[in-house]
């Protein structure tokens, strides 16, 4: 690459979106900027260095010895292993993981277990009625924003997909379109909708028994003054000729929500099916999360908290894996994608179970590891497939020259694992 150039298209894993449309100035090595702009991809990008460093007891390491040695670990504590697929790694480094999880019969799960367990459990209960990003920016004249602005964590999602964009069926763009935001405490919504309705968190939930029942059209009564605004916005929806229900699937540090708010959200998008067509689209937050539960799922046929101690896979949600971990069950971990989007949950455990951590940013994770081996970024340093929160997966461009590959490290990890004769 020479010393400046420009490299497009480009995909940011800033956020769920996944806008495939970028172009990436990078000069001596290093990102210097982006178009189009966008504050939560420049924050992603940043200037594209990440560290490059392996660290054995936090002692700096040969990749052979720390390789060695975090091989030595896991293979001990087979059967007894929990792997975590963190964010910023490719589909094809979440896959070498599950080969390894499988060799060590360990739990997996994910980064985002946690916040998105309520929609993943209420969608196998009832199924989904969903749609990808290009057909709601194609066919949606009617949005119900419900407790969610897009605007600060998935920043395009509005002039791209769901608001101002010019459609095939809806060619005034926003002029052709209706705009409903549901506020839910201090959950708002977009700030520009020209329907707005404001909930108090208990009774969201009957809100949208009401909306569905009116979708259903069944006869509603006598209402609350609470819920009669929700009654007409359920007719509006009706009367779209393409209706969508925006939700944040992964909630960040608001109070915790009713349970039941991700199924009556399913079962609204369904009810409104029946008279008109709908769909729910799931915000979900980038760094290719959505691709580990697709990893996943088309791995095992289970999204998240899988097991394989028992020699096949097995499903565990009511017992996922890092809450296992943290309650004493794991004799070892492997945390491999960036360990930073885990916060503090491993800091207990990771003091009395040794931690290894392959991914970007490895050496800075923020609970003592093991073994620490920093690789590139998926998208940035390297290439591979993501996945979009509407489970479209997109090829990666990354615009730097790759350093040390997760899906490269990963599977050097596998093969000294197998060569301690852990499996036949």
């Amino acid at each position: 690459m020479s010393p400046s150039s420009t490299v497009a298209p480009v995909v940011c894993l800033g956020c769920g979106c996944g806008c495939d449309d970028l172009s990436i100035s990078v000069s001596g090595g290093r990102i210097v900027d982006l178009a189009p702009p966008c504050p939560l991809a420049r924050a992603w990008f940043g200037d594209g260095t990440v560290p490059a460093a392996i660290l054995r007891a936090s002692q700096p390491a040969t990749l052979d010895a720390a390789l060695a040695d975090a091989a030595d670990v896991l293979a001990a504590a087979r059967g007894r292993v929990l792997v975590v697929l963190a964010p910023d790694i490719s589909t094809q480094a979440q896959q070498a993981a599950l080969t390894l999880a499988d060799v060590l019969l360990a739990a997996v799960d994910t980064a985002t277990s946690e916040p998105a367990a309520a929609g993943l459990l209420a969608a196998q209960r009832r199924g989904r009625a969903a749609a990808t990003l290009g057909e709601i920016r194609n066919r949606a004249d009617v949005l119900l924003f419900w407790g969610v602005d897009p605007t600060p964590r998935y920043p395009r999602y509005v002039s791209r997909y769901a608001i101002e964009p010019v459609g095939t069926h809806v060619p005034a763009g926003r002029a052709g379109r209706t705009v409903i935001s549901v506020a839910i405490g201090a959950d708002r919504g977009p700030a520009e909708a020209d329907v707005t309705i404001t909930l108090a968190p208990d009774d969201e939930v009957a809100a949208l028994s009401v909306m569905r029942a009116a979708a259903m059209g069944n006869t509603l009564g006598e209402l609350p003054a609470a819920l009669a605004p929700v009654a007409e916005a359920a007719t509006r929806l009706v009367n779209a000729r393409y209706a969508v229900v925006v939700h944040d699937a992964e909630p960040g540090n608001e109070p915790r929500r009713d349970p039941y708010r991700a199924e009556g959200l399913i079962a609204l998008a369904q009810a409104l099916n029946g008279p008109t067509r709908a769909a729910l689209s799931s915000l979900r937050a980038g760094g290719n999360r959505s691709g580990a539960e697709a990893v996943l799922t088309w791995q095992t046929g289970y999204p998240m908290a899988v097991t394989y101690r028992y020699g096949a896979p097995r499903y565990t949600p009511a017992s996922r894996g890092i809450g296992w971990a943290v309650a004493g069950g794991a004799a070892a971990i492997l945390v491999v994608g960036a360990a930073a989007s885990l916060g503090s949950t491993l800091t207990d455990v990771a003091g009395r179970t040794p931690v290894v951590v392959v991914g970007p940013r490895a050496t800075e994770a923020p609970f003592p590891a093991r073994v620490a081996i920093d690789t590139g970024v998926a998208g940035i340093h390297e290439g591979g497939t993501a996945y979009r929160m509407d489970d479209v997966p997109l090829p990666l461009r990354p615009p730097l020259p790759g350093q040390r590959s997760a899906a490269e490290t990963v599977s050097a990890l596998l093969t000294a694992v197998r060569a301690r004769g852990t499996r036949p």
